[in-house]
């Protein structure tokens, strides 16, 4: 059965992606595709998940980042029902000494 999420236009983006060898390409291909709250978003995310496979409670995550409990409860559902794409990422974080940030809920304010 095919994947009814995999499409041409999604396949283009995430090719485009993996063409990025660097943190300052990043920087410069997000900065023109998405605004910067669409990627402090993102940011904020990625830091819930590994929150989450800490065990980190939804009121502390919610004092630290400034997201609403729905948005941390759909990445718990990411983690624990999805395609692993969070824990995937995380491990290779994690396998290349990549800490998480501490946050203090004004990341990407301003």
């Amino acid at each position: 059965m095919p994947n009814i999420r995999h499409d041409p236009l999604r396949d283009y983006l995430f090719e485009a992606i993996l063409t990025l060898e660097t943190v300052e390409d990043c920087y410069h291909f997000f900065d023109d595709l998405c605004t910067i709250k669409e990627i402090s978003e993102m940011a904020k995310r990625i830091c819930v998940a590994g929150m989450l496979e800490e065990n980190t409670v939804y009121s502390e995550i919610t004092e630290k980042t400034g997201l609403s409990t729905a948005i941390i409860s759909r990445s718990n559902l990411c983690l624990k029902y999805a395609s692993d794409g969070y824990t995937e990422v995380l491990r290779r974080l994690g396998e290349r000494g990549i800490e998480r940030p501490e946050m203090t809920g004004k990341e990407g304010r301003g």
